[in-house]
């Protein structure tokens, strides 16, 4: 089965058939682009639509996250931006496999046939060529044979004339032979050329016309296998990333099965218990005395046998379940006495959580800056001893003011757990902690808590029974407002931040400033929300802003 042989006069046809065939390869390369750019469209929508739904950091939203049910659906984000990364990876390995491969193949494959088409005409006219010279030798031949006819016509009739002269008569013999010997030679040609033409003919298509043609249907068979290759090539792409999509669906799965229900309704009870107890039942009220009727003490008034504080649920909105409380939209009283009892006590452990915190980040500064001094007065070429000794003063006042605070939050902290009438384990064990702290300090920090409507109370005051859901105090209390940029700094030195509180600096680096040098020879800078520290005053340049206090430029 060869075009060679089978298809020796259809040149034409297979011109066409093999331009037809590179347009069908052109339009599957084409059809694979616009697969590719589908995949990185799908990729970056999932993308945006993973980056949508994540928490806002150091917002209310990342608090909700601490749920089994809320981690799921974050790991399930997560995941779908893992998901959108294959379908990256599908579009890459199609443009390098199989778009950029045949389009270089596509430029291959139209030289090869115009090469080959080339050679085809160029047989094809050599073998026109030839048959027009046969054509002019077969005429020429003709030509003569009637000239050699007429030339001894007219010798016969000259030679029978009496009234010719014998002159005349040997001239037209002449002239007779002539033309015969002429008529002869062009009868040789003609045979020459015929033959020669025959040759060429049988070897136009029985060798050069097979060849060319074989050649073409190789070509054109190539074609065939590159492009079902190419179309194997585009399944295995997509198999290649399916176990990878598979193992982000099963941690999808996971995430799910991961959800407890459990854990989530007693972390609802920890974020929102107040501590209160339910309210009791409620007097009778004898209207049959009126002169000796008096006011009943209900479960909504205070009980003042055992000095515990109950809930105000009777009335008829719910701002008046706490009435000596005015809600306040800023911020609240600095003991937290504004909350319920469970809720105060967990934002006052906050507290001195955080304020224990900072007592650690002012003391590895210290520890730093006296590791540095100790370094100058052992190098005095590196620097002034004397030139830390007030930062290190600061130092000390900041980390005894901190203590001072750690220490009256504690004491507030000791008043509410004893007051609370359940207490967990833990809370067991964290009030364990202050019960040694001295009772007079306890009792002053009780009684000089001022209320928010600004009267002083006393332990047992009817201000203590009146508290609000915890729910109401919730959106009241943000985190600490970050401190504001007061200008931009360059670094000029690699520094490495070793110690608490430093931050490590590249040379040429842009960072912003929260806080200037004091004279201790440290600038207070800021890489982003969650990095900033002190870096040495002498290894950055400085730019204050023009509106911050105390603007400068300095080195």
């Amino acid at each position: 089965m060869s075009w060679g042989t089978e298809l020796w006069d259809q040149f034409d046809n297979l011109e066409k058939h093999t331009q037809w065939g590179i347009d069908v390869l052109e339009k599957y390369i084409k059809f694979v682009k616009e697969r590719t750019e589908i995949e990185l469209s799908y990729a970056k929508q999932l993308r945006n639509l993973s980056k949508k739904y994540q928490p806002k950091k150091n917002s209310k939203e990342e608090e909700e996250y601490r749920y089994t049910s809320t981690k799921a659906f974050l790991a399930t984000l997560n995941e779908m931006n893992d998901y959108a990364g294959q379908h990256e990876v599908i579009s890459e390995n199609m443009t390098s496999l199989i778009t950029g491969e045949l389009t270089r193949y596509v430029q291959e494959l139209k030289q090869e046939r115009k090469s080959h088409f080339h050679d085809g005409r160029k047989a094809q006219q050599h073998i026109e060529t030839c048959w027009k010279q046969l054509e002019a030798s077969k005429r020429r031949f003709e030509r003569d044979c009637k000239e050699a006819d007429r030339a001894q016509q007219y010798f016969e009739k000259m030679d029978a004339d009496i009234n010719v002269t014998k002159a005349d008569v040997e001239k037209a013999r002449q002239q007779a032979q002539l033309r015969h010997q002429m008529a002869e030679d062009s009868k040789a040609e003609y045979c020459s050329t015929l033959q020669k033409f025959n040759s060429e003919q049988h070897d136009h298509y029985y060798t050069h016309i097979p060849n060319i043609f074989q050649k073409i249907q190789e070509m054109e068979e190539r074609r065939i296998v590159r492009i079902g290759e190419s179309m194997k090539t585009f399944a295995d792409v997509d198999r290649q990333v399916i176990p990878i999509i598979g193992k982000c669906l099963d941690e999808i799965t996971k995430a799910a099965e991961s959800i407890d229900h459990k854990n989530d309704s007693q972390m609802v009870i920890e974020a929102f218990k107040s501590g209160f107890e339910p309210p009791g039942d409620v007097d009778f009220e004898d209207f049959t005395q009126p002169m000796k009727r008096t006011v009943s003490e209900s479960s909504l008034s205070n009980s003042r046998g055992d000095g515990k504080s109950e809930p105000k649920f009777g009335g008829k909105s719910k701002g008046k379940l706490w009435p000596f409380i005015k809600k306040n939209k800023g911020a609240g009283p600095e003991d937290f006495s504004n909350l319920p009892p469970e809720q105060r006590r967990k934002k006052l452990q906050q507290k001195v959580d955080e304020l224990n915190r900072d007592i650690q980040k002012e003391m590895d500064q210290r520890d730093a800056l006296t590791k540095m001094k100790d370094v100058y007065i052992k190098n005095p070429q590196m620097g002034d001893p004397a030139s830390v000794d007030h930062r290190l003063a600061e130092l000390g006042q900041n980390i005894e003011k901190l203590r001072l605070e750690v220490q009256k939050f504690e004491g507030w902290l000791a008043e509410v757990e004893g007051r609370l009438p359940m207490r967990t384990e833990q809370a067991r064990r964290q009030s364990g902690l202050y019960e040694a702290q001295n009772t007079s300090a306890v009792n002053s920090c009780a009684q000089d808590r001022e209320s928010p409507d600004g009267s002083y109370t006393e332990e047992q005051s009817q201000e203590t029974e009146m508290k609000v859901p915890a729910t109401d105090f919730d959106d009241e209390f943000d985190d600490e407002e970050p401190l504001p940029t007061i200008g931009t700094c360059k670094a000029l030195y690699t520094f490495e931040g070793q110690n608490e509180g430093t931050i490590s600096v590249a040379e040429g680096e842009m960072l912003y400033v929260i806080e200037e040098d004091k004279g201790d020879g440290w600038t207070r800078i800021r890489r982003n929300e969650d990095e900033e520290g002190y870096v040495p005053t002498s290894y950055v340049e400085v730019y204050l802003d023009k509106n911050a206090k105390g603007a400068m430029t300095y080195i």
